[in-house]
């Protein structure tokens, strides 16, 4: 019977709106119990888009770390960090804060890299793409296992998107996802965005491996295992 997380808090830090809306289907059917608290900076995600691939604005790093000390005041259990781009940021935070801190896409790369040596990566934005190789082959690395990445780009799919035309966006990601399963042992998808794709993802080649479900199951588990209260009972 699963514990009941009715008292525990979890806080998320977003880069972007459009990511709290990604992720509600997540809380709503894995944590429905837990009080979720959402800190969003719009200025995150265009200040790293308006670099080039790879370079994130320190100043960004610094939004971070404002937004989990924030979060760590209120009291919550554990901070999620909702975006790909810039998911160093955590790392970078975790030694001034005294809070736990996971990156959204770390648990899909964990299952992913136990499944073999050829792991896809699917990437809509091209400054995504450093960030994700990095925790991918770091994922790897710490689980003492020897990866190849394979990356697809599809920065199309993510025009259309924004363009609000969803369901070209998934023709076009279920098509590359088709075509990198004949190549790979698993695919990751490294835009909290793709998580649409899931109810269309249950008879693949290889194991798709989305960052909603993924981490979400994750912080369940976390939360389940923390101790109970003292004075109280779980």
């Amino acid at each position: 019977m699963p514990t009941d997380l009715t008292g525990r808090k979890l806080g998320i830090i977003h880069a972007a709106l459009i990511t709290t809306r990604a992720v509600q289907k997540y809380i709503d059917e894995i944590i429905p119990e837990v009080e979720v608290v959402h800190w969003v900076d719009d200025t995150i995600q265009n200040t790293n888009f308006a670099c080039p691939p790879g370079v994130i604005p320190r100043k960004n790093y610094a939004k971070f770390v404002t937004g989990a000390l924030s979060q760590q005041e209120y009291g919550v259990d554990l901070i999620l960090l909702a975006c790909s781009t810039f998911n160093r940021a955590a790392e970078h935070a975790r030694p001034m804060i005294d809070v736990p801190i996971l990156q959204i896409d770390r648990p899909m790369m964990d299952l992913a890299v136990q499944d073999g040596r050829r792991v896809g990566l699917l990437a809509t934005v091209p400054t995504t793409v450093p960030a994700s190789e990095r925790l991918l082959r770091l994922a790897a690395t710490e689980a003492g296992r020897q990866v190849e990445v394979h990356t697809r780009l599809c920065s199309e799919a993510f025009r259309v998107l924004k363009a609000g035309h969803p369901e070209q966006h998934n023709e076009m990601l279920l098509a590359e996802i088709d075509e990198l399963s004949r190549h790979v042992d698993a695919i990751v998808m490294a835009q909290v965005s793709m998580t649409a794709l899931e109810p269309h993802l249950t008879a693949t080649r290889v194991p798709v491996y989305n960052s909603g479900r993924t981490a979400f199951n994750r912080i369940r588990e976390f939360l389940e295992a923390l101790p109970a209260p003292a004075g109280g009972s779980r």
